[in-house]
């Protein structure tokens, strides 16, 4: 199956610790992305907000 190049990779970065998830978003899509997910080094769900990969 291929792949969509519609989509982009993106990294969410942790609001309270340097951990991160890397996840992809359709880039027709503009609004910044913004979710609570678990962050390990903290040990409790923060917020996680979409920053580009280099």
């Amino acid at each position: 199956m291929a792949k969509s190049k519609d989509n982009v990779n993106i990294i969410m970065r942790s609001s309270e610790s340097p951990f991160f998830y890397t996840t992809s978003k359709n880039k027709r899509n503009k609004e910044k992305l913004a979710l609570k997910r678990y962050d390990p080094v903290v040990r409790k769900h923060v917020l996680f907000q979409e920053e580009k990969m280099k």
